[in-house]
């Protein structure tokens, strides 16, 4: 049987490719030797996620994998990522996108090891974590300077120290999560937006605490695309004359913003002409005067709810 590999560029999820090495000793050799096809260590709801981690690190084709994914995986802990810093550093010296998403079992000891076994991470996710708190934060910006991307929904153990860490040390900052960070106040948000002014995604779904004094300051995010300020319950017209400014927003939820009426979001209207997804779920004060101006303004404007 003769084997040809015409393109490095194999578009198989990575079990099948791994089910192929199976297939005969030709192919194996020939899929080893095609770095492209195991920069990526997906892990996304096994079991033994840590066993399984750790195994595959120790093969020399994962020795410049790029992104790991163990979102919803089991058996993912501390002593794993530990075991990883010690003895599988160099694995990591290239990876960009780490996914820890609702591994529940991961603290701030195990942000510290696998922070410093990946100084060039760009992206970094820990979805619904109760455990990691503004020490675990402290680790990660001390260890990986090039964080873009960060996605911390959920993390209910983080506060406005956190905050202030990040935006000193990740100005070029692109895309935040903290969905139901529910101790980050004004003044954390506040260091953010002064500092990160390149944020293009923010994501402060279900936080009803802020203020309309720190969402007048959303103005200074003139690269914002995506806006979820689902709850924002003390959000008024007033606010949202300011994120009117933001003129690049493409997607804007205000679901149960309750304070919201049609003036506000005729400013958006005006303001945010490049808005494609708007929701206006849960708000009584809006009527069809409203829905006329964003008929009228927002020619891009695809789903409204």
């Amino acid at each position: 049987m003769k084997i040809i590999i015409t393109s490095s560029r194999l578009r198989l999820p990575q079990r099948d490719i791994i089910s192929l090495l199976l297939v005969s000793s030709p192919l194996n050799r020939t899929l080893v030797t095609l770095p492209s096809l195991w920069l990526v260590l997906d892990f996304h709801e096994m079991n033994n996620a840590g066993d399984r981690l750790i195994a595959a690190l120790s093969l020399p084709r994962y020795h410049n994998v790029k992104q790991i994914i163990l979102e919803f995986a089991q058996g993912i802990e501390d002593k794993h990522l530990s075991i990883i810093r010690s003895q599988f550093s160099g694995s990591l010296k290239n990876l960009e996108h780490l996914n820890l998403n609702r591994c529940q079992k991961i603290s701030d000891n195990g942000i510290e090891d696998i922070t410093k076994a990946s100084p060039s991470l760009k992206i970094f996710s820990i979805y619904w974590n109760v455990r990691v708190t503004d020490v675990g934060i402290s680790h990660l910006v001390n260890n990986c300077k090039h964080i873009v991307d960060l996605y911390l929904s959920g993390c209910k153990g983080i506060s406005d120290k956190s905050l202030q860490m990040i935006s000193e040390s990740y100005p070029h900052l692109e895309s935040l999560d903290i969905t139901r960070c529910v101790k980050i106040t004004d003044g954390g948000l506040q260091h953010v937006i002064v500092k990160c002014t390149g944020l293009k995604n923010l994501n402060l779904y279900a936080l009803s605490s802020f203020t309309d004094g720190v969402y007048k300051k959303l103005s200074l995010l003139t690269e914002l695309r995506f806006l979820d300020l689902c709850g924002a319950q003390n959000l008024s017209d007033e606010g949202l004359f300011s994120i009117a400014k933001c003129k690049n927003i493409r997607t804007l939820n205000l679901t149960w913003c309750v304070r919201v009426t049609d003036a506000g979001v005729i400013a958006i209207a005006q303001g945010c002409t490049n808005l494609e997804f708007l929701s206006l779920f849960g708000i009584v004060g809006v009527t069809d005067k409203c829905l006329e101006a964003l008929s009228k303004f927002c020619s891009n404007t695809r789903h409204l709810m």
